[in-house]
């Protein structure tokens, strides 16, 4: 089974990156719910159980199912456009029309792309709803009876739980979240809509029946089927998360731009391209050779140069390759950097590759 996404052009500008301070927030609230699928924010949410009251931890576990692996589409982007603020995304939400609302709302509670999307719940929804869980039928009947309601309720909720446990950590979230797109933005200028072929799970494939001028097919391996066109009136956009490690999210509810939420590098399991990216620049003996010099710890450049028999501009090459694929830590004392391998990354390559450096 697979998504597949339509797109006219492998050259088309309707892909974009996206950074979203609700998505991260829901992504938080999600591993706040179900810590054991989340290892890399197990500290995160054990300061944030630890600071919140009992009325915020009662509403998040009645709210969760919105969060959940479904995840509701409003809760990520629902329009292009300039980076927004949490406050200008939760505003964007409260102007959603209530339809739209409440269908968003009963697919994340049913779990299911192909849910009638009817602007009120039927008997049969509710139902449904019942044979999945007690907590789901009740945030189901409550929809029913209140959309709007359950709307400012989530709203409110969201504000006071980014102001009790989030906004302190978005600034360093921010930061990651930035240096990756960063990345993805590069690899868009240099691939246009190839480049989604880079993501996980993802191949990309020209449609034979089309010909060479018809869409190119991107197909993401993921439990249900489905196809979404993606052009300039609705644009793809790429949002990278930290704490949605190791979900891979893909929404594409009709009418509203389709969403790839994705691990940041350096955040979860690295993409194909980066695992490329790193794997060339360690082809090279000498970059090898500077890993395992670099490895226990930070070395200058002309040190470097003096431990291998080389040139400072022969070194500075080969760490800036290193470098771009994200396998050096780097940190400036006065006017000298320093550098220092990641050995995270490097062990996320192969366990037996970091064996090997550290003999």
């Amino acid at each position: 089974m697979a998504v597949t996404l339509l797109l006219d052009s492998p050259t088309t500008g309707s892909v974009a990156v996206q950074q979203s301070p609700l998505a991260e927030l829901c992504a938080s609230l999600h591993a706040f719910d179900e810590p054991g699928h989340h290892p890399a924010s197990a500290g995160w949410v054990a300061r944030a159980h630890a600071e919140l009251d009992t009325a915020l931890l009662a509403t998040a576990a009645v709210l969760a199912p919105l969060w959940g692996p479904f995840r509701a589409r409003y809760l990520l982007p629902l329009s292009a456009g300039p980076r927004r603020t949490l406050e200008e995304e939760l505003r964007e939400v409260a102007a959603l029309p209530v339809g739209d609302f409440v269908a968003m709302t009963v697919q994340a509670l049913i779990g299911k792309n192909d849910t009638e999307l009817a602007p009120r719940l039927s008997d049969e929804t509710v139902q449904r709803l019942r044979l999945i869980s007690s907590s789901r039928m009740e945030i189901g009947a409550r929809l029913r009876a209140d959309p709007e309601g359950v709307r400012g309720e989530l709203l409110d909720f969201l504000a006071a739980f980014a102001a009790a446990v989030f906004d302190a950590e978005w600034p360093a979230l921010r930061r990651a979240l930035d240096r990756d797109g960063a990345l993805r933005e590069r690899d868009l200028r240099r691939k246009g809509a190839l480049a989604l072929a880079d993501l996980p799970t993802a191949g990309a494939v020209r449609g034979a029946e089309q010909g060479s001028g018809g869409p190119l097919h991107i197909v993401f391996d993921k439990l249900y089927n489905a196809t979404a066109r993606v052009d300039e009136r609705r644009p793809c956009l790429l949002v990278p998360t930290v704490h949605g490690r190791p979900h891979f999210v893909i929404k594409h509810y009709p009418g509203y731009p389709v969403v790839i939420q994705y691990s940041a590098d350096g955040a979860g399991t690295p993409t194909l391209e980066t695992a490329r990216r790193r794997l060339a620049a360690l082809q090279d003996p000498t970059r090898l050779r500077l890993c395992y010099a670099i490895l226990r710890n930070p070395v200058a450049t002309a040190e470097l140069a003096n431990q291998l028999g080389m040139t400072a501009p022969q070194v500075s090459r080969h760490l800036r390759r290193l470098r771009e694929a994200q396998l050096v830590h780097t940190h400036r004392r006065g006017s000298v950097v320093y550098y220092q391998l990641d050995a995270d990354a490097i062990e996320r390559l192969g366990p037996d590759l970091l064996s090997v450096l550290y003999r």
